[in-house]
């Protein structure tokens, strides 16, 4: 989930790519154990995308967009409902009718975040920052997203500086678990 570019265009990608997990989910039958594979995945993308733009995309509307402290509290509080789905999602197999629930609950949420970042945040970052400042925080985005948490975890801290602190150790105990169980993997 690394693609390149500013923060913006790295931001951006990482959308488009979960709305692409999300079409591969409705796309196949309600019982298909793939899907509980491909829940696993959306939700490593997600976790990890909102805890890079958690610890340095929000800080930054904080400092520069003007009424920045109201924008970025209400995407956080996106993100803790989103993580909330995530948690509960754990716990769901296909075919069951809470786990197709909560992908279309899910879907809807993320879509109306998503929508509300990059018709709105971006464009409002975009004019207070410079490009260099955009590309380098896509690069701080990207080494975030490597270290990053790849479970839900509602109850961590999702504001800096407990979040920058916290979420690397979170993120080494996530992915050992996830080495061990193979969770993530693409077969």
């Amino acid at each position: 989930m690394a693609h390149g570019g500013d923060v913006i265009q790295e931001l951006t990608a990482d959308h488009r790519e979960v709305d692409a997990l999300f079409e591969q989910i409705e796309a196949l039958p309600a019982t298909d154990p793939q899907r509980r594979e491909l829940a696993d995945r959306l939700t490593m993308e997600l976790v990890r995308h909102s805890v890079a733009e958690e610890q340095y995309l929000y800080p930054t509307v904080r400092r520069y967009v003007d009424d920045g402290d109201d924008l970025a509290d209400e995407e956080i509080a996106e993100h803790a409902e989103v993580e909330r789905m995530l948690k509960e999602l754990e716990d769901c197999r296909p075919g069951d009718g809470r786990f197709d629930a909560l992908i279309t609950e899910l879907k809807n949420s993320v879509t109306a975040h998503v929508s509300g970042e990059e018709n709105r945040l971006f464009p409002m970052l975009a004019e207070v920052c410079s490009g260099t400042a955009l590309a380098d925080l896509g690069e701080k985005v990207r080494a975030a997203k490597k270290n990053a948490p790849t479970r839900p975890h509602p109850s961590a801290p999702d504001t800096p500086p407990a979040n920058k602190i916290l979420a690397p150790g979170a993120g080494m105990v996530d992915r050992l678990r996830d080495m061990l169980s193979g969770r993530g993997k693409q077969g």
